[in-house]
């Protein structure tokens, strides 16, 4: 993977129509910006109970959309990163549809995890209670099968998402041509979804288990053989990240976005200048995602204490409630579904109080912070909260989810902060010094993030007590000085 900015989007949101159309504006409107592009589920349908994570046919792309060779051909000037949905399928798939005919004469019987097969004896209420949950309700739902029968599978997320066994040939044999189908087809990385929740033992929480990590080792082996690269999607305590990240291609730093609207909302850059010391290097860097704000990503868990404490991450929450005229507050907790609060529903943007100076701050800190920058489309465009989407759809996540056309794209990029991202982005790209060694030193309401490599060093500096910044560049024996208060027209 090259160490540009890569772009996460939604085909048919960005564009508002398929492949072909995305691949002209990667090379038109949005030319020369991205190396990569991690594509947003495109299998059929797309427009399922999870906005494409809940796949009928996980080696299908949906003909809305266009073809596996469209895809291919995107892949041709564009590293492509795709979504491998490993802990479940669509309850309406011809192989869950087979199960639900035939019972356990089902040539796919084996393929799905019931309650039965983790508790042989019986669920009882001390195991129940210690199952990890991010959604309200049971983790089993209750399916008919012939002959009078019925069985309760495990259907981690929704009714329609039904877990699989990975740990049976049917389970290992799905995963594999899911893979081969990729690799066939230019995808040069995968996006581990939902990998914590993929192996269930009983008396455990069955979340990021012992054995998780011999399954994500061994999925990683059979992925690197195909010359695909793995990236692991997880939001959990932040050792836990660092644990993972040493057994594994790339690991998100989910840390970084609540860390670095902590440090604006406060003044204080203590707390990422601690994760920034430590955190992964082999990591990518986000601020926005198609989810939501992670939060449980930086706070204490189990009794150990978090990367903030509770009173901090109240405070977070509180400040995006209402930097966002209270717009999150109707998309996030239960709004979404969400039995406990580990995200919150916004965008970036919003979350700022649509502060362009801020926002271009908080991409200059994810710039330069170790990794692998990706981009979300809508942060991209500094768009919006979606409130007409989320009204319609009363999904919480489509808050951030908009759908754009070229049109609208037009218009984004007039905008000044867009101009100043995309300059920020074409430095990311360009200054080899973000190969070299990485520094960071903060006095509360200032900070210096430094790059050297060789004979090229680059610094980006941030007061926010006098809400200025700017970034220092030495190469090629010049030296010059690119203030973001500049770029943004507000010197």
């Amino acid at each position: 993977m090259k160490n540009n900015v890569q772009l996460i989007t939604y085909i048919d949101r960005l564009t508002g129509s398929d492949t072909k159309t995305l691949n002209n504006i990667l090379n038109d409107q949005l030319a020369d910006l991205f190396s990569g592009i991690h594509l947003l589920p495109f299998y059929y349908p797309i427009d399922g109970s999870d906005a494409g994570f809940d796949p009928i046919d996980h080696t299908q792309v949906d003909s809305r959309l266009g073809n596996w060779n469209d895809i291919k051909a995107l892949g041709e000037g564009h590293e492509l990163m795709a979504d491998l949905i490993v802990n479940h399928m669509s309850a309406k798939s011809k192989e869950f549809q087979s199960v639900l005919q035939y019972g356990k004469e089902s040539p796919y019987w084996d393929l799905f995890l019931t309650k039965d097969k983790v508790f042989p004896g019986g669920l009882s209420k001390s195991d129940a209670d210690k199952i990890y949950r991010p959604r309200p309700g049971s983790c089993f739902t209750n399916f008919a099968l012939p002959n009078n029968e019925s069985a309760d599978f495990w259907t981690t997320f929704t009714d329609n998402q039904i877990d699989i066994d990975i740990t049976s040939d049917k389970g290992k044999e799905y995963l594999i041509r899911i893979l081969k189908t990729f690799s066939e087809n230019n995808i040069k990385m995968i996006r581990l979804d939902a990998a914590g929740y993929a192996l269930k033992k009983a008396g455990t929480s069955c979340f990021m288990l012992d054995e998780t990590f011999e399954f994500i080792d061994e999925l990683s082996k059979a992925a690197n053989d195909l010359g695909i690269e793995t990236l692991v999607e997880i939001h959990s305590y932040y050792q836990t990240q660092i644990e993972i990240a040493q057994r594994v291609d790339r690991v998100y730093d989910f840390a970084l976005p609540p860390l670095v609207l902590h440090s604006i909302f406060t003044k204080d850059f203590s707390a990422l200048t601690k994760w920034l010391n430590i955190s992964p290097k082999n990591c990518i860097t986000v601020l926005d995602t198609h989810d939501g704000i992670g939060i449980i990503d930086v706070g204490p868990m189990n009794g150990k204490p978090g990367l903030l404490s509770n009173d901090e991450i109240d405070n977070l929450v509180k400040t995006i409630h209402v930097n966002s005229a209270g717009e999150s507050q109707k998309a996030t907790g239960a709004a979404a579904s969400n039995v406990d609060l580990y995200q919150v529903n916004c965008t970036y943007y919003d979350a700022l109080g649509q502060s362009d100076f801020d926002y271009l701050v908080a991409r200059a800190i994810q710039f330069f912070a170790p990794g692998t920058p990706q981009v979300y489309y809508a942060g991209l465009l500094a768009e919006k909260n979606a409130m007409e989407l989320l009204s319609k759809s009363n999904v919480g996540r489509d808050i951030n989810r908009p759908y754009l056309d070229s049109a609208g794209i037009e218009a984004a990029l007039k905008k000044p902060f867009t101009k100043a991202m995309i300059e920020l982005i074409q430095l990311r790209n360009n200054c080899t010094a973000f190969n070299g060694e990485f520094s960071i030193v903060s006095e509360k309401s200032t900070l210096k993030m430094s790059w050297k490599n060789k004979q090229q060093s680059i610094r980006l500096m941030v007061d926010l007590v006098e809400n200025i910044a700017h970034i220092e560049i030495n190469e090629d024996n010049s030296s010059r000085i690119i203030s973001l208060n500049n770029l943004l027209n507000l010197s």
